[in-house]
């Protein structure tokens, strides 16, 4: 009995195993591609994220000094403009003039400009999208044994300045102060490189620029100081692109005005003026404190300003002074200057921004 259960128990393991050989399908030689799972009945898949802004270089001109870095390198070191896609490529220039001209030649997409260079955008060469700050006084680098303690001691000295720049604007400004012509004193029309090697040498009287090359003067040559007066004119500063761009890239003003504005209100605050003043040094190779001593040149616009600013007119009325001074210098004609400030400068793109 034993050996016949043993039997039959071999016999069923031995069935069960064809069986199990006979159904199991032949495997197939390529593999069979998977599939995309599907969202269950009744439930929808989640949307995609929202893509960023469309990623952007511009190429931006600037000046070496605290005035014309302050405002972009706050916004770029904060990180602002990453907010907005923005990449920035910086590119030094000596002044205005020269910022203008890459651009025109297309090397160039935005650039910071000075008072002076404002008399292109007048005549047409280039907008303003965008104002930086705003000078109070104007100041005059003199020499020792110059013998000049006022404007009015200008009289009959060699100066020098730098021709189409913001260097022009405050000499004629000070001739204007002192009651003087430009037939009454000995001019120099230097490259703003050349003004300081030019002091240094005592070949002139006194100069007139701006820092660092003022601060420089001061430096180098023992018993230089500055002169400052006043005679209510306005010394603004502003970003500028050519009127082409201004047209084909309105929504990227914007953006960059966007991520500006809030760079500036941060740099201006004054517990950040070492922080933003270490950006400018690191920027143009040169010491924290020549950047320093560049803090009290201007009022920085903050956001605050800027607002209050288009609501009450103000930012309108630095441009028509800005204007009105062009005209009483002699650096426009009747005929060139423009009835509304608005045909030179972008005031909607400055309040979309501020939004």
């Amino acid at each position: 009995m034993k050996k016949l259960t043993a039997l039959l128990l071999a016999l069923v393991m031995v069935m069960s195993l064809a069986a199990c050989s006979s159904d199991a399908p032949e495997p197939t030689k390529d593999p069979v591609p998977t599939q995309t799972a599907q969202a269950p009945t009744g439930q929808e898949s989640k949307d995609p994220e929202p893509a960023g802004p469309e990623p952007i270089t511009l190429r931006i001109a600037y000046m070496p000094n605290y005035a014309s870095l302050w405002g972009v390198l706050s916004a770029d070191k904060q990180g602002f403009f990453a907010e907005e896609g923005i990449t920035i490529e910086l590119t030094e220039f000596p002044d205005g003039p020269s910022e203008i001209a890459a651009m025109e030649s297309g090397k160039i997409d935005v650039a910071y400009i000075g008072k002076g260079a404002h008399r292109l955008c007048i005549l047409g060469n280039a907008v303003i999208f965008a104002p930086s700050s705003v000078h109070t006084t104007d100041r005059v680098v003199v020499l020792p044994d110059s013998g000049i303690e006022t404007v009015e001691d200008l009289k009959g000295k060699t100066i020098a300045f730098n021709s189409g720049s913001s260097s022009e604007a405050t000499l004629n400004s000070a001739l204007t102060v002192a009651g003087l012509t430009r037939d009454d004193v000995k001019l120099m029309d230097l490259s703003i490189d050349n003004i300081v090697p030019a002091a240094v040498s005592r070949t002139i009287d006194a100069a007139v620029c701006w820092n660092p090359y003022s601060s420089e003067i001061i430096k180098q040559v023992e018993g230089a100081k500055e002169i400052e007066f006043s005679d209510g004119s306005t010394n603004i500063s502003s970003w500028i692109c050519l009127p082409k761009y201004a047209q084909e890239n309105r929504d990227v003003l914007v953006r960059f005005c966007r991520a500006l504005f809030k760079g500036m209100d941060w740099g201006s605050k004054v517990d950040n003026y070492e922080t933003v003043a270490q950006y400018c040094a690191d920027q143009t190779k040169a010491s924290l404190e020549s950047q320093l001593v560049q803090v009290g040149d201007a009022h920085w616009f903050n956001l605050e300003d800027l607002k209050a600013g288009i609501e009450d007119g103000a930012i309108k009325g630095y441009y028509e002074g800005m204007q009105n001074d062009f005209l009483a210098g002699g650096n426009i004609e009747a005929d060139q200057a423009v009835e509304a400030v608005g045909q030179f400068v972008l005031f909607d793109v400055v309040e979309e921004a501020l939004k």
